[in-house]
């Protein structure tokens, strides 16, 4: 319990001297407050003066009024004060006012309880109401509200119960006012079932309570309980507002349930709600969220005002989407209508140069990061690690990582899987272990990225140990993510009846991430009969997706299962699925450029196809040899070998060739997993032309330099 209300250096920021008087002759009074200070002064005019009054300097004047007509000690005019210094971001005045006033009644308590929170001064809020309960004076409705905020903003969740405490005790627990505040602070701390208690107590909670719990519920692992909620709402007649409409519309984002959301959708034209830019921008963040990011972009070009917070969520659907060009050509556009970038923006950007490998786009948002003074707060800086990982740049995403000069979990996180997609098991280990000598606990996603690290480099047994400790060390369940990391690690060192023993075992149901690790595993090992009944669950629990069918079939096709193979092709032609189709990217000259199979639309493509005869020719000669069983069709051998040859790695690699500087580095990605044979030529032409050639898949970086990948053939 603190006894004192310290006035420190934090809150004497603009210190007044009021009582000094001084002359004031040379400020502009606006001409309400100067008819009120002509007439007599009394306490209805000074408190209207007062009530109108929006600068500091008029504030003091009137102040001083005050004090010369001998009004000082009325608590009213007092609390009038105090409220207004605060307002005017002087709260160390509003204390100098409240510590003059002799008898203080809780409505100047409160004022300076409220003063102090909206200042950000929440430990000192705090220190007043515990003053205040000293003093014997009893909070009301109001006061619990600000000093659950300062709660929240200090990251207090202990004092916050206690403070809930006092609430039930002062006889507001059924306070519909306060009982919103404390929804609010236990959604904001994640305990929605301490939110939902207090929701459930309110005798009749208003749209506010019913939407401060949605909110809650949207913003947790409970989304759903969110929809659910909503629906309830609507029966007991209770009319839903904006804010409630975009609690509901951020639930379906995070539950992806794009149905759900038009319906939301419908209900928000229907109530007149979409010239709301904060409701257009939840539609926008909805649909791209969903995956429909030609929807979302519809509804945000029909937006009549659009804020920054519009520009990111489009900017942040396409990057999440797959289409970073779109969301590098939205932001030129935002340039060119005016709307200044936050650093919420430049994530979204660095997001979408990851998504595209685009090294040099990349480096010039970090230089305009630098160049427009952004903050590179730990957002910002583990955007950027994130960015030059992807990029194929991991010792610089080091660099800056240990330039940090604070870091979280998503940080460490994020360098831990940069390691991972690279292949450096040992590294992301040593970092781990690094980790583990500070503050910092893991979290669910740092067991992601380190597992995933231990799969790539093969690396089982610290993978078994690191699973164990999850639990047993830091109290953290597996979820499904982390079992299929799990199964991938023991399919990928072949050990692939071991995987499917664990899945046998697994505690917990198993999803379509498991099978998949399962049969990627078989897939690379040949073993038809284990992939075959991987696939068999795949098919209940992902009926619609191809990549399944595709992945199948061409097992069937590398084992001369013509006939096998036909038949899965059937079937996702009868179900009219398609599989997405491979393509490779390289930036040269700030400009992406993308291939794919066979492709002959380049405007170099001339040149292209001469480039990789005279590498195919140089290649056979150094002894290289095409692996046919790549080609999943049931055509003659030669034919099979000319197929190789166009595909869209190569057709990348060669371009980079004639496009780029001799001895420079090239880069490309791919959004597939690279086929054995790209792998194995693009070792031989790394040594051909004595060139480093980066390739980034579906699952990993491979470097290939001098005839050799990083990879150690072990992908």
């Amino acid at each position: 319990m603190i006894h004192t209300i310290p006035i420190t250096k934090e809150i004497l920021t603009k210190s007044t001297q009021f009582i000094l008087a001084p002359n004031f002759s040379h400020l502009i009074i606006p001409s309400r407050i100067h008819t009120a200070l002509c007439l007599t002064p009394n306490i209805n005019t000074i408190s209207h003066a007062l009530q109108s009054c929006t600068d500091l300097k008029t504030l003091i004047q009137l102040h001083t009024q005050i004090v010369t007509s001998g009004l000082q000690q009325n608590p009213f005019l007092g609390k009038k004060l105090v409220s207004m210094y605060a307002k005017c971001g002087s709260p160390g005045d509003a204390q100098l006012v409240f510590d003059k006033i002799h008898e203080k009644n809780i409505y100047l308590w409160n004022a300076l309880i409220k003063g102090f929170a909206t200042n950000g001064l929440n430990r000192l809020t705090l220190t007043v109401y515990y003053k205040m309960q000293e003093e014997g004076v009893r909070p009301n409705d109001f006061t619990f509200p600000w000093v659950l905020k300062a709660c929240t903003d200090l990251s207090a969740l202990q004092e916050g119960k206690e403070i809930h405490y006092h609430i039930v005790r002062n006889g507001f627990s059924s306070n519909v006012f306060v009982g919103t505040a404390l929804i609010h602070m236990y959604a904001k701390f994640g305990c929605v079932d301490d939110a939902r208690q207090v929701f459930d107590k309110m005798s009749e909670p208003d749209v506010v309570s019913w939407t401060a719990m949605i909110l809650g519920y949207a913003q947790s692992d409970h989304a759903n309980e969110a929809l659910v909620l909503f629906h309830q709402l609507q029966l007991v007649g209770v009319i839903p507002d904006s804010f409630t409409v975009v609690g509901v519309l951020q639930a379906c984002a995070r539950l992806g349930t794009l149905e759900e959301g038009k319906l939301v959708h419908v209900y928000v034209i229907r109530s007149g709600y979409q010239s709301d830019a904060f409701v257009g921008t939840a539609l926008v963040d909805m649909y791209a969220k969903c995956g429909i990011a030609d929807v979302a972009r519809r509804v945000f070009d029909k937006m009549a005002k659009r804020n920054v917070v519009s520009w990111n969520a489009m900017i942040s659907g396409y990057a999440q989407n797959g289409h970073a060009d779109e969301a590098l050509g939205l932001f030129r556009q935002m340039e060119l209508e005016g709307m200044k970038p936050n650093s919420s923006t430049m994530v979204s950007l660095l997001l979408a140069c990851a998504h595209l490998g685009a090294l040099q786009q990349g480096k010039w948002f970090h230089d305009y990061i630098i160049g427009n003074g952004f903050k590179c707060d730990i957002v910002v800086a583990t955007a950027l690690i994130d960015m030059y990982c992807k990029c194929g740049r991991v010792e610089i995403a080091r660099q800056l990582f240990d330039k940090m000069p604070e870091r979280n979990v998503v940080s460490w996180s994020a360098m831990i899987a940069g390691y991972g997609m690279h292949g450096r098991g040992e590294d992301a280990v040593a970092l781990f272990c690094e980790m583990q000598r500070t503050e910092l606990k893991p979290d669910q996603i740092t067991f992601v990225s380190l597992l995933s690290a231990c799969s790539h480099a093969g690396l089982v047994e610290e993978g078994w140990r690191f699973f164990e400790c999850m639990s047993q060390d830091y109290g953290i369940t597996p979820r499904g993510k982390h079992y299929a990391c799990m199964v991938d690690l023991l399919g990928r060192a072949g050990r692939l009846d071991e995987a499917e023993y664990f899945i046998k075992k697994m505690p917990i149901k198993v999803d379509a991430g498991v099978w998949g690790a399962l049969l990627g595993a078989c897939r690379i090992y040949g073993n038809i009969k284990l992939g075959e009944r991987a696939a068999e669950h795949l098919f209940d629990l992902e009926p619609d997706n191809a990549g399944v069918f595709a992945l199948l079939s061409n097992m069937y096709a590398a084992a001369g299962r013509w006939d096998d193979m036909a038949k899965v092709r059937k079937m996702m032609k009868r179900r009219r699925l398609k599989k997405a189709p491979g393509f490779s990217f390289i930036e040269v000259n700030n400009k992406v450029h993308a291939f794919v199979v066979g492709d002959k639309s380049h405007p170099q493509s001339e040149d292209i196809y001469t480039m990789l005869e005279t590498l195919a020719e140089q290649m056979e000669e150094a002894g290289y040899v095409p692996d046919t069983n790549f080609v999943l069709h049931d055509v003659e051998e030669e034919l099979k070998e000319h197929m190789l040859y166009s595909h869209s790695e190569k057709l990348a690699i060669a371009f980079g060739l004639i496009s780029t500087s001799p001895g420079t580095p090239i880069q490309i990605t791919k959004n597939l997993r690279v086929c054995g044979d790209c792998h194995s030529a693009s070792k031989f032409i790394s040594k051909l032309v004595k060139r480093e050639i980066i390739v980034r898949d579906a699952n990993r970086f491979h470097h290939f330099k001098d005839g050799l990948c990083s990879c150690g053939d072990y992908w």
